[in-house]
C-alpha cells in the first residue's frame, strides 16, 4: 500500500463529513435537531454543480452550494421556528425534499464532468516528501474544514457569543428570561449548519467526484448526524470521528486490492454499519451521553411561554 495515496482518498472521503457535522454541531449546541443534512447535501451539491458548469467558476460553484443549503435550512427554520413544527418531522421532510429536488433539477446534468477543483499548491511546501502533497497540496474546502471547526471551537469556548449560543441550548427558558433572542441566535445556528452543508455538498460534486450523480451524498448526511453523537457535542473530538469514518469507507476501495476476500457489498456498507456500532456503543454510556447533549435539544421554544 503506498501511503500517501492512501492519506489522499481519506482526506477526501473526511472532508464532506467534517464539513457537514460541524454545522451540524453549531446548529444541535443552539437547541435544534436538524436531521435534514442530507438533503441540504444533495441541494448544495446540484447547486454547486449547475452553478459551476455554466459559470466555469469554481469559486461561484462554492458560493452556489453555501447559498443553496442557506435556502434550504431558511425552510427548516421557518417551519420549526417560526411555525413550530415538529423538528424530527421535519427534517425528515426536508431529506425526502433534498433528494427529490436535486434529482429533478440534476437530470439534465447526468453526463456531465467538470474539473475538480483546483489544488493550492504552495511553492517550497508541495514538493515536500511526504509531508508535502498532504499538508499543502489539498483543495481550498479541505482548508475550510479545518478552519471552520478551529473557529466553532474558539466561538463555543472562549467567546461570549458561544456561550449565549450553549446556553439558549441547555435552557432556552432562562435564555429568554435573561433577555437573549433566543429565536434569532437558532435562527443563526440553523442557517449556518445549512451553508456548511451546502459547502460539503459542493464538495461532493466539484472535488470528491466532479460530476453530478442522483442520490451522490450516499448518506452521508446521516453519517455527519452520527459524528455529533459520537463526538458528544464537542468540537475536538469531531474531527477524529470525521476522518475515522473516512478511513473506513475508503476501506472499501482499497481491500481488494490487498487481496481480502469479502464480498464488495459487504465491504461498501461498513461506513454504516460503523455508524450504527458507535451509536449502540455511545447510546449504552446513558451518563455521558446526559451529561453532554443540549438539554433543549428538540424542544420547541416560544416566547409567549
Amino acid at each position: 500500500m503506498d501511503f500517501v495515496p492512501f492519506v489522499l482518498t481519506v482526506i477526501t472521503a473526511s472532508t464532506p463529513l467534517l464539513l457537514a457535522a460541524t454545522g451540524e454541531l453549531v446548529t444541535e449546541r443552539s437547541g435544534v435537531l436538524n436531521l435534514g443534512v442530507e438533503g441540504m447535501m444533495l441541494v448544495g451539491a446540484i447547486a454547486a454543480f449547475a452553478a459551476a458548469s455554466a459559470t466555469g467558476s469554481a469559486i461561484l460553484g462554492v458560493l452556489a452550494g453555501a447559498i443553496a443549503g442557506i435556502a434550504t435550512a431558511t425552510i427548516f427554520g421557518f417551519l420549526t421556528l417560526t411555525m413550530l413544527a415538529n423538528q424530527v418531522a421535519t427534517g425528515l421532510a426536508l431529506t425526502i425534499f433534498g433528494i427529490g429536488f436535486s434529482a429533478l433539477i440534476g437530470a439534465s446534468f447526468v453526463g456531465f464532468a467538470l474539473d475538480p477543483l483546483p489544488k493550492l499548491n504552495i511553492a517550497g511546501l508541495s514538493g515536500v516528501p511526504v509531508l508535502g502533497a498532504i499538508f499543502f497540496g489539498q483543495d481550498a474546502l479541505v482548508y475550510l474544514s479545518f478552519g471552520m471547526l478551529s473557529a466553532v471551537a474558539w466561538v463555543l469556548t472562549r467567546t461570549r457569543l458561544g456561550l449565549i449560543l450553549k446556553a439558549v441550548g441547555e435552557s432556552h427558558d432562562s435564555a429568554h428570561a435573561l433577555g437573549h433572542p433566543v429565536i434569532l441566535i437558532r435562527y443563526g445556528a440553523v442557517l449556518f449548519g445549512g451553508a456548511m452543508s451546502g459547502l460539503a455538498g459542493a464538495y461532493l460534486s466539484l472535488a470528491y467526484t466532479p460530476l453530478w450523480a442522483e442520490n451522490m451524498s450516499a448518506g452521508r448526511g446521516w453519517i455527519a448526524l452520527a459524528l455529533v453523537v459520537f463526538a458528544t457535542w464537542r468540537p475536538g473530538r469531531l474531527l477524529f470521528g470525521a476522518y475515522m469514518f473516512g478511513a473506513i469507507t475508503i476501506l472499501q476501495l482499497h481491500a481488494q486490492g490487498w487481496g481480502v476476500v469479502i464480498p464488495s457489498q459487504f465491504m461498501s456498507m461498513l461506513p454504516y454499519l460503523a455508524t450504527v456500532l458507535v451509536l449502540v456503543l455511545i447510546s449504552s454510556d446513558r451518563i455521558r451521553i446526559r451529561l453532554n447533549a443540549p438539554q433543549c435539544i428538540g424542544k420547541v421554544f416560544h416566547p409567549a411561554q
